[in-house]
């Protein structure tokens, strides 16, 4: 009789049970109804199109439906790096402040401190990635609750853009290229700005980031069962922090094309647009309780929420009654995704 011997397991190698950690406490079929989520998300759109379409003849134009993609640019790639946290079971409130704090940055890299077009953008985009590694410290080593880490992140961003800008706008007059990087139209006699470009581009990005990679992979399996991820031998405190300072990239590269599009930073705003985005993500079938959520999904609640703006401004339905509609469209998501919890 040979000795029994004990496999050893490597701590720094994940099992295979962080990837089935992904299933772990699913329902039978839960990803039809995933599926089933979106193509309802996807038929609201076409029924909100087509009424908007009806209500007004200025709706269903070219130069409209572009004037949709290009507001929903800024809050879909904010909705984009939102998406990872939410699937984590987290939850990042700074963006919007976040996102003006990094205009207001690039402002001090290439209008003030004088720097080539690409360094002042790289740079604009890391420290966009630098506030996401504080948020994602704050969460994963500091243990603070996420909605408290970035509650306070907001208020921090939304003063530090003030104090920076000396409470003044900062216009990119002498950098007429950064100006472009939003508005140029890349297609001949087609007013196709490059700032959807780069959006339809930062989809693919976060779709093959989100379902080909490993950090795809721990993202759903943080969300779906966090200590099962844990006991399984993968570092959650490192991913974690990974995933936050991958949105908070995604925020920086928003922030240079919100900074674009308006020929300017404004140290004042931003507040709201995290609450457009995370309605977005969730509109799109992403659970706020984590463990669920799509690249696509997140595109259609993005597009839902620029039509349901652009289409009450175009029946010329007063701005207060406007909030007060997108308001009522957030409410209505999260009530929906606790239905669907429910369910599960």
């Amino acid at each position: 009789m040979s000795p029994t011997t004990t496999p050893t397991v490597d701590p720094q190698t994940p099992s295979t049970s962080a990837y089935a950690a992904i299933d772990a406490g699913k329902p039978r079929f839960a990803w039809v109804r995933g599926s089933l989520q979106q193509v309802l998300a996807a038929a609201s759109l076409i029924v909100i199109v087509i009424f908007f379409s009806v209500a007004s003849t200025h709706f269903f134009t070219a130069n409209n439906l572009i004037s949709i993609l290009t507001a929903a640019t800024v809050t879909g790639i904010l909705a984009l790096g939102t998406t990872f946290v939410i699937i984590t079971g987290g939850i990042d409130l700074s963006i919007g402040t976040v996102m003006v704090l990094c205009g207001v940055m690039a402002g001090v890299f290439l209008t003030y401190w004088g720097w080539p077009l690409w360094a002042g953008v790289l740079a604009t985009i890391v420290f966009g990635g630098i506030i996401g590694l504080i948020n994602g410290v704050n969460v994963s080593i500091l243990g603070i609750p996420p909605f408290i880490a970035t509650l306070g992140m907001m208020l921090i961003a939304a003063g530090l853009s003030l104090v920076i800008s000396g409470t003044k706008p900062i216009y990119f007059n002498d950098t007429p290229a950064f100006q472009q990087i939003m508005n140029l139209s890349i297609i001949p006699g087609v007013r196709f700005p490059l700032g959807v470009a780069i959006f339809i581009v930062m989809i693919i990005v976060a779709a093959i980031l989100l379902s080909r990679t490993i950090i795809g992979r721990y993202t759903f399996s943080i969300g779906s069962n966090e200590a099962a991820t844990a006991l399984s031998g993968v570092n959650v405190r490192r991913w974690k922090i990974i995933i936050y300072t991958l949105a908070g990239l995604f925020v920086g590269l928003a922030g240079v094309l919100s900074a674009s599009r308006l020929s300017s930073a404004q140290p004042t705003g931003g507040m709201g647009l995290e609450l457009e985005a995370i309605a977005a993500v969730v509109i799109g079938g992403t659970s706020l309780q984590g463990g669920k959520g799509s690249i696509i999904g997140t595109v259609i609640g993005a597009l839902i929420m620029a039509v349901l703006t652009n289409g009450l401004r175009i029946i010329s339905v007063p701005q207060e009654w406007q909030s007060v509609a997108v308001g009522i469209v957030i409410l209505v998501a999260v009530y929906l995704d606790m239905l669907r919890r429910r369910r599960d």
